[in-house]
C-alpha cells in the first residue's frame, strides 16, 4: 500500500493530475477540493489510496488525510466505487459531507449526481457513527483566476466523471451566461447540481 507521492507537478486537470518522481510520470485521479489546493503548486505531497483490479490499478491522491479518510469511508458502502467518492468529494467538502451525514442530512447527499434516496439513507445509516469516531478539523479553499479555456477546463472534468458532452455544454454556457466570474472549481459545482 502506497502512503504518499511527493513530486514535481508535471500536468493538473480538476480530475487527475501527474507527479513526476524520479523520471516517472505517475496518473494520480483527484477531486475538485484537492485540484483547488494544489493550483499553482510547482511540487505536491499527496495522500494516496491505491485500488487494484483485475483491469488496471489506479491511484486516488488527496491534498490532506481527512479527505482520505471521508472518501475511503465512502468506498466502504456498499454501491459506492470510487469514481462516485470522488464525484461525492467534488461536490461536497469533506467538512459537508461530515455534516450532512451526522445530520442525517439525506436530501443534501441525494442532490449528488448519481446517489439517489435509498444510496444517501445507506451512507448515513452505515457512515454516522464512523464519522462521529473520525471528525476532525475541515476547510475549502476557493481557487482564484480566470483561465482563457474556463468552459473546456469544466467540460473535460465533467466528461472525465461520466457526464455526456452536449448537455454538460449547455449547463455550463448557461451558468457562464449568468455569471461570468465563477472560477473553475464552482463553475463545476454549479455544473454537477445542474446535471
Amino acid at each position: 500500500m502506497y502512503e504518499y507521492i511527493k513530486g514535481q507537478l508535471a500536468e493538473l486537470t480538476p480530475t487527475y493530475v501527474v507527479v513526476e518522481v524520479g523520471g516517472l510520470g505517475y496518473i494520480v485521479n483527484i477531486s475538485l477540493q484537492t485540484y483547488s489546493q494544489i493550483n499553482g503548486l510547482r511540487e505536491v505531497q499527496l495522500w494516496l489510496h491505491h485500488i487494484v483490479r483485475e483491469d488496471a490499478e489506479l491511484l486516488f491522491g488527496f491534498f490532506d488525510k481527512e479527505e482520505r479518510e471521508i472518501f475511503r469511508l465512502l468506498i466502504s458502502v456498499s454501491g459506492i466505487g470510487p469514481n462516485t467518492a470522488r464525484m461525492i468529494l467534488s461536490s461536497m467538502s469533506s467538512g459537508e459531507i461530515r455534516t450532512a451525514i451526522m445530520r442525517d442530512d439525506v436530501r443534501s447527499l441525494q442532490s449528488i449526481k448519481g446517489i439517489g434516496l435509498k444510496t444517501a439513507q445507506r451512507l448515513v445509516i452505515d457512515l454516522k457513527d464512523k464519522v462521529v469516531k473520525t471528525a476532525g478539523l475541515s476547510g475549502s479553499t476557493v481557487i482564484s483566476g480566470h483561465t482563457v479555456g474556463l468552459q473546456d477546463e469544466a467540460l473535460s472534468a465533467l466528461v472525465t466523471l461520466g457526464f455526456t458532452k452536449a448537455p454538460a455544454e449547455k449547463a455550463l454556457a448557461l451558468l457562464l451566461r449568468e455569471n461570468p466570474s465563477y472560477t473553475l472549481e464552482n463553475l463545476i459545482k454549479a455544473a454537477l447540481k445542474q446535471l
